[in-house]
Formats: structure tokens, sequence, C-alpha cells
């Protein structure tokens, strides 16, 4: 991602943008219609929101990354005439409701539970003044990594500025109305202590859920009592002396500061129709919504910070680069995916893929295309001879431990291309290494083969015996293909080979992964050999035959 800069505005663009059915531009004009036959107002807001009892996560680059692909849409359909805005924000006055596992001085974080997240001491004794100024910073430090053009905002800062409260007074003036929304949707036992505002409480600091006793319109304020004391109290709902529950604090948000637009994962689907009635209660028209599906484990669980399943983002960005993340979050953002490490490989591959597509293609295309989404509008030319799959491969096959084993052949496979030349396939083999040895390694199960396999092996290595050096991917896929052809196993007679015999049955190619790689898959296998070797694949042959491999 980059951050807010000028667009290209080309003609032939702009004509493809009117049509592209990219889902960003199908977001980006539900806002257009938002506004249709009145003016823009002077800033057109995108909001995402956070909350920072703990560290941001790959849940909070994914929504990020989306509504900046849905901004940039946005500011193409428009010819940039208007101006647009992200803000980020960080709900750090909610109450410490519990103590996180993976911090320090827990016991410590015991004595302020339910206090405000910016007046919890910062456990990890570093100059923010407080858990939530300290994750805060976390935030807008990942955010900026990832270089999103964005505006942070604080809560806490909010209301206690009294940004807030014009709208908190509406609310309290509206409370009946925001009740019966709310009452209906909750527990019965809840209900009857519910109440939208949350006191902070004087005395101990502590975020307080308790009923309201009775409300003084004229002068602001609530009356509550502390629920072990008894003792009564008059808070004022604005200047940051109480705070909403959550689903009318999002509506009172998007009312006070006009949202524009905001996305939320589908759990959330029935939060967003209480919280845009409160809304519209409040005198506001909601913000356009889009409900992204959630992302899965490798079991197909849903991924949950607390349980720590699926990936982090510190994870992916260790065995592949951001845009194949950036990628991974463009598409099908309503299909519910898998996120874990098997995923990369493919993700990395597809990147690439598209971005080579990309200069070949007409402007319609170009912008159903993910990569001119991911790069707002700017791809980067990137000439990648060697697919990250094939890197993977080749290191399994090589065992190699450093890039400059990896080098050595594929410098050979593709003559004048160097670490020099090409860092974005030098910057891969980095990465093909360290997954490698933590994810296909330990997997590697190596077979031995039975005897037609071995006859197979055996007139594979004599074909490839009679081949030139040089020979590339293509010529050894038909050499490899036409030993398949001349055993029963492999052939497919469904499918019909070019000299109109029997096709091939994948069968042969998975049994060359499993005996020659020990993987249940791999690359083509042409292209496979072309890069390792057809002297060095001859003597994977070899080993296999003599059942040296996986010894």
């Amino acid at each position: 991602m980059t951050t807010h800069n000028a667009l290209e505005l080309a003609p032939e663009m702009l004509a493809a943008a009117a049509e592209s059915k990219a889902w960003p531009f199908e977001e980006a004009r539900r806002i257009i219609e938002r506004y249709e036959g009145k003016p823009f107002p002077g800033t057109v807001l995108f909001e995402t929101g956070y909350g920072p009892s703990g560290l941001p996560h790959i849940g909070t680059f994914g929504e990020v990354a989306r509504t900046s692909m849905v901004r940039h849409a946005f500011r193409v359909l428009t010819e940039d005439r208007v101006k647009t805005k992200i803000i980020c924000f960080s709900d750090d006055m909610d109450g410490l409701r519990k103590v996180p596992d993976n911090v320090p001085n827990r016991e410590m974080l015991k004595a302020h539970l339910g206090k405000p997240l910016t007046r919890v001491p910062d456990p990890f004794g570093s100059e923010h003044g407080s858990f939530g100024a300290a994750n805060n910073a976390r935030l807008r430090a990942f955010l900026d990594q990832f270089g999103f053009d964005y505006e942070f905002a604080s809560s806490t800062e909010y209301y206690t500025s009294g940004r807030f409260d014009a709208t908190l007074l509406t609310l309290l003036e509206r409370y009946d109305e925001v009740m019966a929304i709310m009452l209906p949707s909750l527990r019965e036992e809840r209900a009857k202590t519910y109440s939208p505002f949350l006191p902070i409480h004087p005395r101990t600091g502590v975020v307080c859920q308790v009923p309201v006793e009775e409300r003084k319109l004229d002068a602001g304020t609530i009356v509550w009592r502390d629920p072990e004391t008894g003792e009564r109290f008059e808070t004022p709902v604005t200047g940051g002396h109480a705070k909403l529950q959550w689903k009318p604090d999002w509506a009172m948000r998007w009312a006070a500061l006009s949202v524009d637009y905001e996305m939320s994962g589908k759990d959330l689907i029935d939060s967003v129709k209480l919280a845009a009635r409160i809304c519209s209660v409040l005198g506001a028209r909601p913000p356009e919504g889009f409900n992204y599906e959630l992302f899965l484990d490798e079991k197909g669980q849903k991924i949950s910070k607390s349980k720590g399943n699926g990936l982090t983002i510190e994870e992916w960005l260790t065995y592949a680069p951001t845009e194949s993340l950036s990628l991974y979050m463009y598409q099908k953002p309503k299909t519910a995916k898998k996120l874990y490490f098997d995923v990369i490989p493919r993700a990395v591959d597809e990147y690439y893929a598209f971005l080579s597509a990309y200069p070949r293609q007409d402007w319609q295309n170009r912008l159903g295309n993910p990569v001119w989404h991911v790069h707002d509008g700017r791809p980067p030319a990137i000439d990648l001879p060697v697919p990250f799959a094939l890197l993977l491969n080749l290191v399994s096959a090589s065992n190699a431990h450093d890039k400059g084993v990896l080098w050595g052949f594929i410098s050979r496979y593709a003559p004048g291309v160097t670490a020099e030349t090409h860092p974005e396939l030098d910057r891969l083999t980095d990465y093909a290494i360290r997954y490698f040895e933590d994810f296909v390694k330990p997997a590697k199960r190596f077979r031995a083969p039975d005897e037609v396999e071995r006859q197979a092996l055996a007139a594979l290595g004599e074909k490839l015996s009679g081949l030139s050096a040089e020979a590339d991917g293509e010529e050894i896929q038909n050499a490899a293909l036409d030993v398949a052809r001349g055993i029963e196993r492999y052939q497919d007679h469904k499918r019909t080979s070019p000299t109109g015999g029997p096709g091939v049955s994948g069968a042969f190619f998975q049994m060359l992964y499993q005996v020659l790689l020990g993987q249940e898959r791999g690359p083509r296998f042409g292209s496979f050999v072309a890069l390792y070797g057809i002297a060095e694949t001859r003597a994977l042959i070899d080993k296999a035959l003599a059942g040296e491999l996986g010894a």
C-alpha cells in the first residue's frame, strides 16, 4: 500500500473505472450514490475501528487495506475532486475487562481492572504513560509500516475534548428511543440493569455498568448508585465523565463524525443493524457498509486472538512479502478463507502472476486486476523469471540452506539473472528458504517406489539422458509425458494425447513428487527439472531407485 498521492487519471482509465465490476469500485459507487442530487461534504470520511486491549493483528491490516482500496476507487470515480480521509479510531476509553496473557506485570494490571485503558499504567514500562497509549503507539507504528494514509483518533481524546458532547446530549435526550432499540437484543438479566451510558466512577476511576436512576436533561447528567456502597452520584455525560456502551458508542461516533463508510466482519451484522437504527435516532444517516467474511484456521475454525489460532501478520511477513498479503485481503472478501501457512506460496505466485499480466491488459482488465488495487493504481514493473513454488521445490531438492546455492541453479537456468539485476527474486529466495525449513522440511515423507514405479523412474532417467543439458521446460515435460504414455498404469483413456493415443494421468507426476521430493504435489515437472538441472534430476532418480532418499 502507498500513502495518499496524486492520481493517474487517463481518460481511458476513467472510462473503464465507470464500468468496472471490481468490488472496491462497486463499494465506491454506493458512497457516490449516497450523495446523489446533493453536494459532497467537505470531506468524505472512511472509518476503521480498533480495540487497543491487545496488539494490532492481521484483521486490523485487512480492514485498513480493504478500506484503503475502496477509498482509492472512490477518488478515481470522482476524479479526485472530493477530499477524503480514513480515520483509524481506537476505543481506548473502554474498561480493561481482563488481564492479557501476553503482557508483563500482570499482577499490577489486576489492580486496574475496569478502568479505561488510557488510565491503566503501561505494563511495558515504556514512555507512553498508559496501557492504551502504548497499544495506540503500536497501532500507529503497525499502520505506518505499510504506508497507509490515515488519521489516528483516540476515543479518550474525543470524549474528553468535548468533540462528542453535542451528540451525547442528543442521545441523553432520546434515551428512551435508544433503550427501545437495545433492550430487545439483550438477555433478560442484562436488560434489567442496562444503560447506554457508563459513568466513570469519580473515586475509583472504573467504568461502571450500572442502571441509570434519573436523567437530568437541563444539566446534561445521569444519576446512578455505586453497586457496592449504594452511594448516589450525579455525573455529566459530557467531557469524558461517562462513555457509551459499544453499540450506542459506534452509532454515536457515526453521527458525531458524519462517517460515510465503515466495513466490519460478518459476525457484527446484527450489531451494525442496531447501531444504524440508533444513528438514525440521533438524526444522522448511518454510513455505507460492507460485511466481509471471517478467516478460518487450518481446521476451518474462526480465527481468534484469544485462541491464537491461524496466522499472525508477523508470521505471514516472515515467509512472504506484504503485497501477497494485500492480494489475499483483496480476493473474495465475502468468502470465508483459510488463513494458514499453506496458503502463502499460492498467494505469492498469484501476486506476481497478476503483476506480470498487468502491462499487457487493457484498462478494463487492469482495473479488475488485484495489483491495481494493492498498489493504488501504480503497480511496479517486476520481472520474476522463477515462480515462488518452483523456488520452494528447488530448495527441497537441493537441500540448500543459503541462497548462494540457489543462485547457482538460477543463474544457470536464466543466464544474466543475478541477485543484483533481480532484487525481488533475491528477496524471495530468503522467504523460500525460511518457508522450506519451517514447513516443508518437517513434513517431507519420501516413499519407496513399487515395481511399476521403478520401471517408470528408470525409463524417465533414460529419457532425460537423451536430452541436451540446455533443454527447456517444455521439452523436458514432453519427454516425461512420453514415458508416462508408455506405461499402462499412467494412461488416461478419458483424454487424448496430441498423437491420438491416451492422455496421461496426474498420478504419474504425483508419484514423482512423492518419491523424488517427499511431497504430495509440486510445480510443473518440466519447469522444475529445467531449473534444477537434468543431470541433478537423474542423480535424484538414481538415489530413489537405490533407496537413498529420506534415509
